[in-house]
C-alpha cells in the first residue's frame, strides 16, 4: 500500500505551523516583513548552535541577521517573545526537514522497508543544526521556567502530531500500533543518546549501536 506522502506532509506541517506565521503574505510589504522575520529566526538558530541558550539575545540575533535594533524590537519586543517564536520555528523546521528527507527516500524505494527508511531519516535529522538548536533549548528548559513555559507545550504538540500521523498514515500497521509507537520512541531515545555521546564513542561504536537498534526495531514488527 502506498502512503499518500504529500497529504501526510501537508497535514503535519499545517498542524505544526507557528500561529504567528498567519496566512501566506500577499502584499509586497507583508512579504518583506515575513522575510525579515524569517532571517531573524534563522539567525537565532545560529546563535543557539554557536553560543547555547545564553547566546540567544535580541542584540546577538540583530547583529547576526544584520538588522537594526528597531527592526528587531518591531518583530520581537522582548527576549521571551523571540524565544517563544524560535521554539515554534525549530519544531516546525525539524518536522519539515525530516519529511522532505523521508518522503524523498520513500519515492525512490517505494513502500518497501518503510520502517528502515524512517529510522535512517530520523538519524540523519538529529545531525542537523535545527536539532542541535533543539537540544540547547531542551537542556536550558530544564532549569529555566520561562523558557519551559514555551518549550514544553511545543514539544508535546510535536509528539502528539507525530503520534496521530503515524496512526493515520500507516493503516497497514494499526494491528501493531503499540509496536510502532515503541519502535519510534526507541529510535528517538537511541539517536539522541548517540548524538550526545558521539565525541566519546567514535564512529565505529555508533555504527554498531545503530545496527543493533535497527535490528531491535525491525524485530518489533515480526513478533
Amino acid at each position: 500500500m502506498t502512503m499518500p506522502g504529500s497529504t501526510m506532509q501537508k497535514r503535519m506541517l499545517a498542524a505544526m505551523r507557528p500561529a504567528t506565521l498567519g496566512d501566506e503574505p500577499v502584499r509586497w510589504q507583508q512579504r518583506k516583513s515575513a522575510q525579515t522575520r524569517l532571517k531573524m529566526l534563522e539567525a537565532a538558530v545560529d546563535c543557539l548552535v554557536s553560543g547555547g541558550y545564553a547566546g540567544l539575545t535580541t542584540a546577538q540575533v540583530a547583529e547576526r541577521a544584520a538588522v537594526s535594533r528597531g527592526a528587531m524590537h518591531h518583530h520581537f519586543a522582548t527576549r521571551i517573545e523571540l524565544v517563544a517564536a524560535v521554539v515554534d520555528h525549530i519544531f516546525y523546521q525539524r518536522i519539515r526537514l525530516f519529511l522532505d528527507d523521508y518522503l524523498g527516500a520513500m519515492a525512490q524505494r517505494g513502500d518497501e522497508e518503510l520502517i528502515d527508511l524512517a529510522t535512517q531519516a530520523h538519524w540523519r535529522s538529529v545531525q542537523t543544526r535545527e536539532y542541535a538548536a533543539y537540544l540547547e533549548l531542551a537542556v536550558a528548559a530544564r532549569t529555566d521556567a520561562e523558557l519551559n513555559a514555551a518549550f514544553e507545550p511545543a514539544a508535546r504538540r510535536y509528539d502528539e502530531v507525530w503520534t496521530a500521523e503515524m496512526i493515520e498514515s500507516f493503516p497497514q500497521w494499526r494491528d501493531q500500533w503499540h509496536a510502532m509507537k515503541l519502535g519510534s520512541d526507541f529510535a528517538i531515545a537511541v539517536h539522541s543518546g548517540l548524538l550526545l555521546h558521539r565525541p566519546v564513542f567514535g564512529q565505529d561504536r555508533i555504527d554498531m549501536v545503530l545496527k543493533l537498534s535497527m535490528q531491535a526495531i525491525s524485530a518489533l514488527y515480526k513478533s
